[in-house]
């Protein structure tokens, strides 16, 4: 992949409303053209390298800000900058996925919470890799909102291709959009979508703090349908494009993959139980059904979904009522609920052909350099 040098984006001014205040700040400008079908036409684009290859690195559950008050917080978030660091320059990706929890809101101060964005982003921003955020339950918290940091995320990043569509999401839910990634720079139509949802989740901010719903919400699939027309308008049938969906929250339809995994086709940590406690979203069993449904009927070559939150699962099955691959991310960072033999890392992901019916490659890398679980997302798996 090759970048042009670093350009200012294009801001548009926008108000929403924060803990019952308004809040305007700075945004990248939300509306697209359904012409020109160009949601960053100031930003570099996003290519697979010369080869025809293309390599997404997936940071997740990183957990800034645990304990602020005394030594043991502020080392956590040191171990975990490292750990970003030795990943960055060794696995060298074309692009990065933070899939969630980057900050325990509930932690962390409330006057300084935004900050740590900018300790979470310095790697990325310094090393000049493009990337992409969801926020998890953790980010909504009585010290911080999942706009906040998406606000503060677009100020000091240039390289940042998180955005929101308004009006789409519910409540405190604002990060759902898609990112197109080309076959070649002046191609008129990408190759391969890279699709974010906010399942929301955790509470709103003091003084309020009522909890908030933990799926993705409806107005989600009503965007998905009128996207996914958009684009087919603009670039031809869906078929000429793959996909990959990441989330936070993983949908509620994938829990009853766990009691039938295969440790030779499934392999990886599979630690949390999902439905216990809060590794799994609530029992409104169906609440993202219409989210669900939408993704999988209208987003062709979905190669896979991908969710963080639960940090002892490493594993990917494929769900048999939508006949789609899920994944779950690596916990990598060292704040967070942890256990002393799970060790943190990423997910990496590796296309060998821009062809949108090729296999994806996929594997845990530790932050020692080990590497497990290691499979082909493509049709036959999991069969």
């Amino acid at each position: 992949m090759r970048l042009r040098s670093s350009q200012t984006v294009p801001l548009a001014w926008i108000a929403f409303a924060v803990n019952n205040e308004v809040l305007a700040a700075p945004l990248m400008q939300a509306q697209i053209s359904t012409q020109a079908l160009d949601p960053y036409p100031e930003k570099p684009r996003i290519t697979f390298r010369s080869d025809g290859t293309l390599k997404l690195t997936v940071f997740s559950d990183l957990h800034y800000g645990e304990n602020p008050w005394d030594s043991w917080g502020p080392q956590q978030d040191i171990n975990s900058t490292i750990l970003i660091n030795t990943v960055l320059a060794n696995e060298q990706p074309d692009y990065v996925i933070l899939n969630g929890d980057q900050i325990t809101g509930e932690n962390t101060f409330r006057e300084n919470s935004t900050s740590l964005i900018n300790e979470i982003l310095a790697p990325l921003i310094k090393a000049r890799i493009p990337f992409s955020t969801t926020q998890g339950n953790h980010d909504n918290q009585a010290n911080i909102s999942h706009i906040e940091e998406i606000l503060r995320e677009q100020e000091i990043a240039p390289l940042s291709y998180t955005r929101v569509i308004p009006g789409v999401g519910g409540v405190e839910g604002p990060g759902n959009y898609w990112v197109p990634i080309y076959r070649n720079k002046n191609d008129n139509a990408p190759i391969l979508i890279l699709w974010f949802f906010d399942s929301r989740g955790g509470f709103s901010l003091n003084p309020d703090s009522v909890a908030l719903p933990d799926w993705v919400d409806d107005s989600v699939a009503e965007w998905i349908i009128s996207e996914t027309a958009a684009m087919e308008k603009a670039w031809g049938p869906a078929e000429q494009r793959g996909a990959i969906a990441f989330v936070h929250i993983p949908p509620h339809a994938i829990q009853v993959l766990q009691s039938t995994l295969n440790p030779v086709t499934n392999p990886g940590l599979n630690d949390d139980l999902l439905g216990d406690g809060s590794v799994q979203d609530s029992g409104n069993t169906g609440e993202d059904q219409p989210f669900w449904d939408a993704l999988n009927a209208n987003v062709k070559n979905l190669h896979a979904v991908i969710s963080g939150h639960d940090h002892g699962n490493e594993w990917c099955a494929r769900e048999p009522t939508k006949d789609v691959i899920f994944c779950f991310d690596k916990h990598s960072g060292y704040g967070g609920y942890d256990s002393p033999d799970w060790g943190h890392g990423v997910r990496n992901l590796l296309l060998h052909s821009p062809d949108p019916t090729a296999g994806i490659e996929t594997w845990i890398r530790l932050e020692d350099g080990e590497t497990r679980a290691r499979i082909v997302l493509d049709n036959d798996y999991g069969r």
